[in-house]
Formats: C-alpha cells, sequence, structure tokens
C-alpha cells in the first residue's frame, strides 16, 4: 500500500528558480493591474518591474544582475541590430499609427512630456520581460524562453490600441531575440523606447 502511494504522490522535479521566476513576475503584473503604489504610472512601473525583481535577483538568489541581462553584453552586435531596428521600424510604426484611429486618443496626453516619461517605464518593462524573465526562464528551457516571456508581455498591452496588442506576440519575441543574441535587455529598450516614443508622436500629430 505505502509504494503504491509513493507512487501516486511522487514529488514533483520542479525547478525552483524557474517557480520562482514564474510567481514573482505574476504577483508583480497582478499588483501593477489592481493598484497604484503612487499617482505615476512610470514610477509605479519603476518599482514593480525593475526595483522588485532586481532586488530577488540579489538578495534572494544571490546573483548578479549582469546574469539577467544588466550588461553592455555584445554591444558590437547591439549596436548595429539597435540602429537596424530603428530604420526598420520607423516606417512600420508610421503605417500602423494612422491605421488605427484609437491609438490618436489613448496617446495624446503622453506627448507633452516626451522623451522622459517613455524612459523610465520602457526600461522598467524591459528589465523584467527581457532580462528578469527571459535569462530566469533561460536557463530551464533554453531558446523556448524567448516565446515564453512574450506571452505576459502581450497580455499586458490589453486595453492598448489594438493593432499594437495583436503585434505584441511578436514584438516581445524580437525584442527577446535581441537581448538573446546581445546578452543584454539594453539593446530592445533603446529599440522598444524609440518605438513607443515615435508611436506617440506620430498619433499625436505632432510627426507625419
Amino acid at each position: 500500500m505505502i509504494p503504491m502511494l509513493r507512487k501516486i504522490f511522487l514529488p514533483l522535479n520542479i525547478d525552483r528558480k524557474t517557480a520562482w521566476v514564474t510567481i514573482v513576475s505574476t504577483l508583480l503584473l497582478i499588483v501593477y493591474h489592481y493598484h497604484d503604489l503612487t499617482k505615476s504610472a512610470e514610477i509605479n512601473q519603476t518599482i514593480l518591474f525593475f526595483i522588485a525583481p532586481l532586488l530577488l535577483i540579489v538578495l534572494i538568489f544571490r546573483e548578479s544582475p549582469r546574469e539577467y541581462g544588466f550588461t553592455l553584453g555584445d554591444w558590437r552586435a547591439g549596436l548595429v541590430i539597435t540602429i537596424g531596428g530603428i530604420v526598420l521600424m520607423t516606417p512600420v510604426i508610421w503605417f500602423l499609427a494612422k491605421l488605427d484611429p484609437t491609438a490618436e486618443s489613448y496617446y495624446k496626453d503622453m506627448a507633452a512630456s516626451l522623451p522622459w516619461n517613455t524612459f523610465g517605464q520602457i526600461f522598467a518593462w524591459e528589465f523584467m520581460f527581457r532580462g528578469f524573465i527571459l535569462f530566469g526562464y533561460a536557463r530551464k528551457f533554453g531558446p523556448d524562453a524567448l516565446w515564453i516571456q512574450a506571452v505576459p508581455f502581450a497580455l499586458l498591452h490589453i486595453g492598448k490600441p489594438e493593432i499594437e496588442t495583436l503585434s505584441t506576440i511578436f514584438g516581445g519575441f524580437a525584442f527577446g531575440w535581441v537581448a538573446w543574441r546581445t546578452k543584454s535587455f539594453l539593446y530592445p529598450f533603446l529599440i522598444h523606447w524609440y518605438i513607443f516614443t515615435l508611436i506617440v508622436l506620430f498619433t499625436s500629430g505632432m510627426l507625419g
């Protein structure tokens, strides 16, 4: 009887770090959705998506943030990819911004304080998804972590303009690939920051 029970309740071979990354990132995203820690969305995102996972890495994991992409990495490849991404995405963003009429009303209030109002939140987003989650999962899942981290990234866009949200599963994968290739979340941050700023400029009528 006892051997049978042991087979039924065989302990799960769960990777602890994968569990930590999954639980903590999910809880942080939920807290962000339901609670305003401060009156500033940018500060809230910086606290929850950057400071909180960074403290977990340093204090709980006892690891260097460099292991999670907080480094220049392969800066030569990063520079080439960043410039190429900016050149490639500029006409795409212009086209998509004009295609979705809901984008204008969504982003109109963000134009006045560009580009710094987008800096902190995009930096925090990229550290969360292309730093903490991507490199946290990569040790267990390898390149499949590129798709895994793109899922919560896409879901966090729900409520934004539809065309933008639909594209984020692919954009999240692409940003993840840049981080994977360069071993740094800084280059997808630069591309993402540029894209987000450009969206606001186009939809607000300040450009194009």
